[in-house]
């Protein structure tokens, strides 16, 4: 997917620990939610609402359910964004922008106008 422009600062920069602990939360009480849909509404067709209702009783299988993924997910993404500093610069070589020079300054154009 393309970035848009002016985004990102130029460089091999990417989302910071905070980003992506933001983002695991989002993505694990997204999922959360759905599960908790899921679950509440099986157990509420299976044994009733109970004294509370049923939008009560669905929204709080929701709402536990995406806090506790959102809070797992958030903690595996802080976890895994932990690397070593040689694997680091190694991604940032292998994804730092390509060095394009004019053909006079390219080192194989002398040897390539003498034959």
């Amino acid at each position: 997917m393309p970035v848009p422009i002016g985004s990102m600062p130029q460089g091999a920069h990417g989302p910071s620990t905070l980003d992506k602990l933001k983002m695991g939360g989002m993505m694990g009480g997204s999922v959360g939610l759905i599960i908790g849909f899921i679950f509440g509404f099986t157990n509420i067709v299976r044994y009733g609402p109970g004294p509370n209702g049923m939008l009560r009783t669905l929204g709080q299988y929701m709402m536990g359910s995406a806090a506790t993924f959102g809070f797992f997910m958030a903690i595996g993404t802080t976890i895994r964004t932990d690397s070593s500093p040689i694997a680091s610069e190694a991604f940032n070589r292998i994804n730092r922008r390509p060095m394009i020079l004019p053909r006079q300054f390219h080192p194989y154009t002398a040897r390539d106008e003498k034959n």
